[in-house]
Parts: C-alpha cells; sequence; structure tokens
C-alpha cells in the first residue's frame, strides 16, 4: 500500500540545470527519482517527486520540501539511509518521515525563505566561491535598505519577473526583505508567500544599483508602478541564491 512522505533536502545546484526533470539532463528531482525507483524496483515513469518549488539551475537549497508516494516496507529511516546512501555527495535527505495522504508540497506551502549572498573585499572568497556573487565596488547598506521598505509588502512584481509571458497573477506578498553585512558579505534574506521566476536574484539586482548608487531608494515605486520587466535591475548570477526554508 502506498504512503505519502515528506522530506527536507539540501543540495549544491552548482552542476544541475534546477530542480524539474529533463530527458538527459542532470537536475535534482531526476538524481531522486532515479535512486528511488531503484530501491522500490520501480520505472522512473511511476514515480514523482513533487517539489516545494522548482529552483533553476545553479540555485542551492539547505530546506526543499519534497513529498513521493511510494509502495515499500522499509522505514522512512531506513528510506532515508538508502537514499543519502546513493545520492551524489551534492544531495542530502536531510529529513524524512511519513505524511498525510493529503499532503502536497508545493500547494500546500504558505511561505519561502530564500538567502542571496554577495561579498566584497580584497581577497577572494575561496571556499564559498560556489554560493557568493562577489561585487566589484562596496555598496551603500543603508541605501538599500531603503529600498528594500518600498519593495516590501503585497505588490504587483511583474517588474520583477523573469517570465515574459507569465499569463497568471503576478500580484505578490512579501513580507520581509533584510539586509545584513557581515566580515565583507551580504545577505539578503527574502520571506514571502510565494515568489516569481527569478523575482528573488531581480530585486536582489535592483537593491544592489542602488547601494551602488545607479538608483534612487525612491525609484523602487516607479519600478513597481511599471509593471515592465525593463524597468528594474539585472537578475543577479544564479550562484548566490539559496531556498533556505518552506512554511507549512
Amino acid at each position: 500500500m502506498k504512503k505519502n512522505y515528506k522530506m527536507i533536502l539540501s543540495y549544491d545546484g552548482t552542476r544541475y540545470l534546477g530542480w524539474e526533470h529533463q530527458p538527459g539532463k542532470e537536475t535534482i528531482q531526476g538524481k531522486l527519482e532515479e535512486v528511488l525507483s531503484r530501491m522500490i524496483n520501480v520505472p522512473k515513469e511511476e514515480l514523482e517527486i513533487i517539489g516545494a518549488g522548482r529552483t533553476d539551475a545553479g540555485v542551492h537549497a539547505k530546506g526543499m520540501a519534497a513529498n513521493v508516494a511510494m509502495d515499500t516496507d522499509m522505514s522512512p529511516e531506513e528510506i532515508r539511509s538508502y537514499m543519502n546512501n546513493y545520492l551524489p555527495e551534492d544531495i542530502s535527505v536531510d529529513e524524512l518521515k511519513v505524511a498525510s495522504d493529503r499532503f502536497h508540497a508545493r500547494y500546500q506551502a504558505v511561505g519561502k525563505t530564500y538567502c542571496y549572498t554577495c561579498f566584497y573585499g580584497d581577497r577572494n572568497p575561496v571556499f564559498n566561491r560556489r554560493y557568493v556573487t562577489v561585487l566589484e565596488k562596496p555598496l551603500d547598506v543603508e541605501k538599500m535598505k531603503k529600498a528594500a521598505g518600498y519593495l516590501t509588502g503585497e505588490h504587483d512584481y511583474k517588474s520583477f519577473c523573469g517570465n515574459p509571458r507569465m499569463k497568471k497573477s503576478t500580484v505578490r506578498n512579501v513580507d520581509e526583505i533584510s539586509i545584513r553585512q557581515r566580515n565583507g558579505y551580504i545577505y539578503f534574506t527574502f520571506h514571502g508567500t510565494g515568489f516569481l521566476q527569478h523575482m528573488v536574484r531581480i530585486l536582489t539586482g535592483t537593491i544592489v544599483e542602488v547601494g551602488e548608487g545607479k538608483r534612487s531608494p525612491e525609484s523602487m515605486t516607479d519600478i513597481l508602478d511599471a509593471c515592465d520587466r525593463k524597468a528594474a535591475g539585472v537578475t543577479m548570477p544564479p550562484k548566490g541564491l539559496c531556498l533556505m526554508q518552506v512554511d507549512y
């Protein structure tokens, strides 16, 4: 009899083409389904691991939630141990337990936390180079915090959406954008009910441009009102972005 399992995953997205499985491509979902199909001896096509979101190519996670329905006599501890034994070293199943049959990792998520990390200094962040974006100049953190205030709340974030063919509503509620600086690292943390494609990376890129003096904090209002991707700033590289937590 099938049971529904919920798992919390960590992964280094550097060498993957994102979460969603693609034929002949290395993806997180694809790797997970490959290992589980071997474990329960069914074709991959009969398994579907549902993720809380679809992280882009090169994006990392410390708290991706997912669920999968499968028929096995193995205990949750045995399943987790098997998966971590056969998954590559850049993917980890940190938690795994039986969930209710109705649990759906994507549809039931009520909030997500992302962190984007930048670095500026007179040295190279050697051991974190895969997870940070190195800046060419120092940033004015106070101005960036002011800009973040204008971008927080419920807004139409169409200007910050990387999908020009988006048909659904682009209104989202981002209830927190915090910025802190420590030892050359700048951490941009975003919490909201949901995010559009590339939204966190575009928000970060726009706020960074404020920190560089290319935009004023007050101009964030005009960007939101424009509902035009061309009005916002650059899309930051994927390697600085990490999904930290999913709320249920």
